[in-house]
């Protein structure tokens, strides 16, 4: 089975690949490799009712499968270098910037027209923000909705599955290079191909830091990302959720000089579980649709650990932490903002005569034996300070999930081709270390395309 072009992971950055090399009307042929399975078929068994937590499947459908780990998000793509990665200092600022207005071009073409291009320019919550030491970050942000990003998703693949093999429930376990022939081994065949895109997502990052070191491709210490997800009544942040959609604010904390932020808010959404290597963490989606629309909004509040030595794993701090919580909590663990200040644990009963909702089924607990006392002090500090400009933040009744972790993979080596050591060998997407968001893994994939077209 030889092909040009062997693609490894079906998420945004292959996905992307593929598109870019099959509109080019060329004569290349394609194989895409994906261990979860197809989008029509991922479906998690948690419906809140009879199954409740997390029943570790032998593939997780939230985080594998065509459309990868961002399938089931809420579709948010932020247009900017400010943050989601580090994509510009490899291919240079104007190209980054314009390979995302390109996808948000495709993205539109393919079901996302009508939704809604939210920006923080000449914004007077900007203003305000700086007004009380925070920092709102710039952005242009489209908000597809996990529903119309389903359907943008759907419509990509019916442009590519006649025109590339797709091989799903296929975990790679090997790549060989021998010659200028890469030789990729699933569980089921050898696929054969002139180069190699490996665009597996976060949650390859154990399985590409292994490749990396049976080809000898170098790799980075990177940092991890730990927090918290708040969850709160939807008008506390509606005159921030109407007017920008999606809010990256940074705090520097007086007691650390810790940097915090906010990431990933869903107005009107949905607090989930996602599992990554088989440690249960929380996550957050929401709706174009409003007929799907909750009365909460959700984002997370994470602080950036980088570690170098002696001690150099920041995923391995990361999961330590989040495998307590799950010991603890027998998943996600939810606590009310009231009960950690004054040193208790949450239960049920005050869980339900708050005056708040919970959107997930979490298990009521004390976040504080599980977090370290640096970033949890940070995340307090962090939402007394969203209260002067979100007044309500802070109240007794706002609910903590924990926890909430960014595995970023080990960064690979590459060049400004986003080419390792190898040649023929590209690592892109989240995978690589450099890109952490939609845009930019979608990017970073139609930039790879275009590379191996200059070669044709």
């Amino acid at each position: 089975m030889k092909y040009d072009v062997v693609i490894i992971g079906a998420g945004p950055g292959g996905i992307f690949s593929a598109y870019e090399l099959v509109k080019s009307q060329k004569d290349i042929s394609i194989a895409m490799i994906e261990a979860g399975n197809p989008l029509e078929k991922r479906k998690c068994p948690i419906d809140g009712k009879k199954i409740k937590s997390c029943m570790n499947c032998k593939t997780c459908a939230i985080m594998n499968g065509f459309g990868g780990a961002g399938a089931f998000s809420d579709g948010k793509y932020n247009i900017t270098n400010q943050f989601g990665g580090t994509l510009h200092e490899f291919i240079g600022k104007e190209t980054a910037l314009d390979l995302m207005n390109y996808v948000d071009k495709i993205n539109m073409e393919n079901g996302g027209e009508g939704t809604k291009l939210y920006t923080t320019a000449n914004s007077e919550i900007k203003k305000l923000c700086l007004q009380n030491s925070l920092h709102l970050l710039d952005a242009s942000v489209r908000h597809l909705g996990t529903d119309k990003n389903y359907d943008v998703l759907t419509n990509l693949y019916n442009f590519l599955k006649d025109k590339v093999d797709f091989f799903f429930n296929e975990p790679v376990e090997k790549i060989d290079k021998k010659g200028v022939t890469y030789f990729v081994n699933t569980d089921k065949r050898v696929i054969e191909g002139d180069r190699c895109i490996v665009s597996v997502g976060r949650s390859g990052s154990k399985w590409i830091e292994k490749v990396c070191k049976e080809l000898g491709v170098k790799t980075l210490s990177n940092r991890v990302d730990i927090g918290v997800r708040v969850e709160l009544p939807a008008v506390i942040y509606k005159h921030l959720t109407d007017q920008l959609y999606e809010s990256k604010i940074v705090y520097v904390t007086e007691k650390y000089n810790d940097k915090i932020r906010t990431f990933c808010m869903n107005p009107y959404g949905s607090v989930v579980t996602e599992n990554t290597n088989g440690i249960v963490t929380v996550n957050g989606h929401s709706f174009e649709d409003k007929s799907k629309h909750t009365e909460n909004t959700n984002f997370a509040l994470l602080v950036s650990k980088h570690f170098t030595e002696p001690f150099n794993d920041s995923n391995a701090y990361a999961e330590s932490i989040a495998k307590l919580s799950n010991m603890l909590g027998g998943g996600v663990i939810v606590q009310r903002f009231g009960d950690l200040i004054r040193g208790r644990r949450s239960t049920e009963n005050r869980i339900e005569e708050s005056f708040i909702t919970p959107t997930l089924s979490a298990t009521p607990g004390d976040l504080s034996l599980v977090m370290p006392k640096r970033i949890l002090d940070a995340i307090i500090e962090m939402i007394y300070a969203l209260d002067k400009i979100a007044p309500g933040t802070a109240n007794d009744d706002t609910l903590l999930y924990g926890v909430e972790v960014k595995f970023y993979n080990m960064q690979v080596d590459i060049d400004e081709n986003l080419q390792t050591s190898l040649d023929g060998l590209y690592v892109i997407g989240d995978c690589s270390g450099i890109t952490h968001s939609l845009s930019h893994a979608s990017a970073s994939g139609v930039y790879v395309a275009r590379k191996i077209l200059e070669e044709y």
